[in-house]
């Protein structure tokens, strides 16, 4: 029989990790530690996690390999995602929807409450279609090409966006992580909801006043002339609001819980038919090495969607915005969420992550320290196993029965699940969150985690109504049967 690993021997790889990390990003590669760099060091954290646990507890190279295949497979369907981003990209731009969104952004949305009415928007599209990445994908690229436009800095724009749209995800009953947090800890999707209002809200509130603050701030004078813009985006593009059919089809998908590939290939095809009907200039201009007719449109589409397309344009505030890299843009990113997934599969089949786990529970005496343990475990899931399932699966397994041993009633487990695993995600670079929304935002998430109030206030809220004892609510004692 195979010993228990020891904590010491459990947090030999995470070192490993963390400095092999920390050396590309900070010594070697800086920015471009995602090229990578950072992938290679999770194959290698992997790699001494799966060399320990079979040189020291016996565990056999078939168990390690299949609990990697199976974290492989369960971030297929991200994989396939993060693709249809990348295709979206592209014919969202050939098509003009993303210059349309943009054209009109510019007209509604004023530089000084740009950034708290970002959180809003992203707020209401992510409640009414449970999915923050249908709502970055849709309405979060958007916001950031006109963010761009004006001058924002992006990481900033990309944290109003997270914010935002994290904060409807949560609390959305159509979200699989809500579903899932309630199912985990053993109360009803409605009530995990209302008890989670009350950190949630405060935590919303305090991220608005942080943004209005920051817009009330902005210098509104440096701000280029939006009508210059706006006048240089109908020189290369027909602006009309029916290309905005596009991404309220998908929205519209989404929220009529069609599955996210389905929604989002359809937003693709759409884009692609409105690329020839709103755009012919744009596809003669790309497709010129081709005679007019279907060859020509064969091409344009393809090129749009699996390679870097560029738009070309005089006013240099929209090259960035006016260049799409299509699918092949994200090879990086699924790239990395592969890699972490090596890491995490073994992690978790040499019996490392439940260890770590377990030793935090152990110091959790009290119902604060309790809930401080599931917000830590939470967030070192996020780091180790790099999936926000695991994050809420894993810890909700493990302090179940604790909480109800302790009598603290369900919900209060499911509340530190979300405040501790779903939001806290997408800070984490290698984490399939992070890893999208980097992707699909175009900013890396070292730039605009800082900027995820919502996401970094929920947690410390979450643990000061524990520290405080604010709203725990106790399991109701049994009555006896007569």
């Amino acid at each position: 029989m195979k010993s228990r690993p020891s904590l010491f021997m459990s947090l030999i790889p995470v070192v490993v990790l963390i400095v092999l990390l920390a050396t590309n990003v900070l010594y070697i590669y800086g920015d471009n530690a995602v090229s990578g760099a950072n992938q290679w060091a999770l194959m290698l954290a992997g790699a001494v996690a799966a060399g320990l646990a079979m040189l020291f507890y016996k565990v056999p190279f078939d168990k390690i390999s299949n609990a990697i295949a199976g974290n492989i497979k369960d971030t297929t369907k991200a994989i396939l995602i993060l693709f249809l981003i990348g295709a979206l990209a592209g014919s969202w731009l050939i098509s003009g929807v993303i210059p349309t969104m943009v054209f009109y952004g510019l007209k509604i949305l004023h530089p000084s409450y740009f950034l708290p009415a970002s959180v809003i928007v992203c707020a209401v599209v992510s409640l009414a279609t449970g999915s923050s990445w249908g709502t970055t994908a849709t309405i979060g690229i958007a916001l950031m090409g006109i963010g761009e436009t004006m001058g924002m800095n992006g990481a900033m724009v990309a944290g109003a966006v997270i914010s935002g749209a994290y904060f409807g995800d949560k609390l959305s009953p159509m979200s699989d992580t809500t579903n899932l947090a309630a199912v985990m800890a053993g109360t009803d999707l409605f009530t995990h909801i209302k008890y989670m209002l009350l950190t949630t809200v405060p935590s919303i509130i305090i991220t608005l006043i942080i943004f209005i603050v920051i817009g009330f701030t902005f210098d509104v004078s440096a701000v280029d002339d939006t009508d210059a813009i706006g006048i240089a985006l109908q020189e290369e593009f027909n602006i009309t609001p029916w290309l905005l059919l596009v991404p309220v089809f998908v929205i519209i998908l989404i929220a009529k819980k069609v599955d996210a590939i389905i929604a989002l290939l359809g937003g693709v095809v759409l884009a692609s038919v409105f690329a020839v009907i709103f755009q012919p200039e744009q596809v003669n201009q790309m497709g010129a090495d081709y005679e007019a007719g279907w060859q020509r449109y064969y091409f344009v589409f393809f090129e749009s969607i699996v390679t870097k397309i560029s738009i070309p344009t005089e006013n240099e505030m929209l090259a960035d915005l006016l260049t799409a890299k299509g699918m092949e843009g994200m090879m990086g990113t699924i790239w990395l969420v592969l890699s972490a997934m090596i890491f995490g599969g073994a992690m978790e089949a040499a019996g490392f992550l439940t260890r770590i786990a377990e030793s935090i529970i152990s110091v959790a005496h009290s119902t604060a320290g309790l809930i401080a343990s599931t917000l830590a475990t939470c967030g070192l899931l996020n780091v180790t196993a790099s999936d926000q399932f695991l994050a809420i699966v894993v810890p909700g397994k493990m302090y179940k029965d604790v909480y109800k041993e302790r009598g603290l009633a369900p919900e209060n487990l499911s509340r530190s699940l979300e405040d501790g695993g779903t939001v806290t995600s997408v800070l984490i670079p290698w984490n399939t969150c992070g890893a999208y929304q980097a992707a699909t935002l175009g900013i890396a998430t070292g730039e605009y985690w800082m900027y995820c109030f919502f996401n970094i206030i929920s947690p410390f809220m979450s643990l000061a109504y524990a520290v405080f004892g604010i709203k725990i609510k106790k399991l109701e004692p049994k009555k006896e049967s007569a």
